[in-house]
């Protein structure tokens, strides 16, 4: 059965997280993707907090699988000569360099779209290519500070807190993916590519929209700590037997406070007007918490998630790293599988997110540095296979 994504080429120029997930996620979905690295040991996320040495980290496996790998010396003539074939194959190209760097190898959209008029040209920057910042370098958290969400994490009256969650750069990620699938369906109609352009700033923007309601309506000030409206109740309560993570989210607003009350046995209290409706609750924080808390802490989190979410309360057990990689709801879902890889031994991958009913995904192993090289050369470039060795030992490919 054909991919959903089958025939579509993407040339990767990426790094780190950002590009890197984007082209994963279209890679999980069936494109082509080739991953073009430098000659001096390619992304860097192969050895940032590698585990084993010599062999790839798993900060570059978890971003990079359905992908095949090349080197390439894009600094030399004959580089250049490869890169364009490059470019005449590909349907797109994603890069998420610093400002001008493209340009400055000869790469920028303008110089690109002269060679092939149908290329899609993907940039992710940290403040994009046009306003006053578009200059400047970011990274994950600098997003995170600039668009809002850093201001919005912590605990009331704290310091500004950065959200564990890689919306800076995975959250940029789909961002492109979207942007790309759009210019896809565009050139589907009139033939033509463009540039398509996600700044890390502004995709942390978006993801923020529901943050920025008081702000946009009242003009009330927005207290970190607080999710929605203003309560004083907080969203997590203690389970047993009472380690780090032994907690359950519950949604407690409107009517499903009586739904809760019920769940635990305290038909007693629906009605009581102390605790009769949101404002009269968050007049009593303290007795709230008391309440749930002499019930929840006599039960594991995933009792309470149980209980609680069979009858409909809003909630959720409070997952560790750790036991995302062992629920049985996302391996039931292929969101947590097993990879085969026999040079770095077998592995557990996070899966693909979206399911399609006729293009199923196959999550496959992260290329290893420079994998393809002979591959794409012979078969993408045309390039005399007696030609290659020549070419390594210029030092125009690894």
């Amino acid at each position: 059965m054909d991919k959903a994504l089958e025939g579509v080429k993407i040339l990767d120029m990426s790094r780190v997280q950002a590009g890197p997930s984007c082209a994963q996620l279209l890679g999980f979905l069936g494109a082509d993707v080739i991953k073009l690295e430098d000659t001096v040991g390619g992304d860097n996320t192969r050895i940032d907090m590698a585990h084993i040495e010599g062999e790839d980290s798993v900060y570059y496996t978890i971003f990079n699988g359905n992908k095949k790998a090349m080197t390439l010396d894009l600094k030399s003539e004959k580089g250049v000569s490869i890169m364009s074939e490059l470019v005449q194959w590909a349907d797109i190209l994603l890069e998420n360099f610093s400002a001008g760097v493209m340009e400055r190898l000869g790469l920028g959209y303008s110089q690109l779209k002269e060679i092939n008029p149908g290329l899609i040209y993907a940039s992710i920057k940290g403040y994009g290519d046009t306003g006053p910042y578009s200059s400047y370098k970011s990274f994950e958290t600098a997003a995170q500070a600039m668009g809002g969400a850093m201001a919005a994490t912590g605990v009331h009256g704290g310091p500004p807190m950065p959200t564990a969650a890689g919306i800076g750069d995975s959250g940029t990620g789909l961002h492109m993916a979207i942007g790309i699938l759009a210019a896809l369906r565009q050139k589907d109609k009139d033939g033509e590519g463009q540039h398509v352009e996600v700044a890390m700033q502004d995709g942390v923007v978006n993801l923020m929209r529901i943050r920025l309601i008081r702000s946009l309506s009242t003009g009330e000030p927005n207290e970190r700590g607080v999710i929605l409206g203003k309560s004083n109740l907080p969203p997590t309560f203690a389970c047993s037997p009472g380690g780090y993570d032994d907690y359950v989210m519950i949604h407690l607003r409107g009517q499903l406070w009586e739904t809760v009350l019920a769940v635990m046995g305290r038909e007693d209290l629906i009605g009581d007007e102390r605790y009769g409706d949101e404002a009269a609750r968050n007049e009593r924080p303290d007795e709230v918490i008391k309440i749930v808390t002499d019930w929840t802490s006599k039960r594991t989190k995933y009792e309470v998630f149980h209980a609680l979410a069979s009858a409909g309360v809003w909630c959720g057990a409070v997952l560790s790293p750790e036991e995302i990689l062992t629920n049985e709801h996302l391996i039931t879902r292929d969101m947590v599988v097993d990879v085969n890889d026999k040079d770095r031994g077998d592995y557990k991958m996070i899966g693909c997110p979206i399911k399609l009913s006729r293009s199923p995904v196959k999550v496959e192993r992260a290329p290893l540095y420079s994998e393809h090289t002979d591959e794409i050369l012979k078969e993408v470039v045309g390039i005399d296979p007696n030609e290659i060795p020549s070419l390594r030992e210029q030092g125009i490919i690894v």
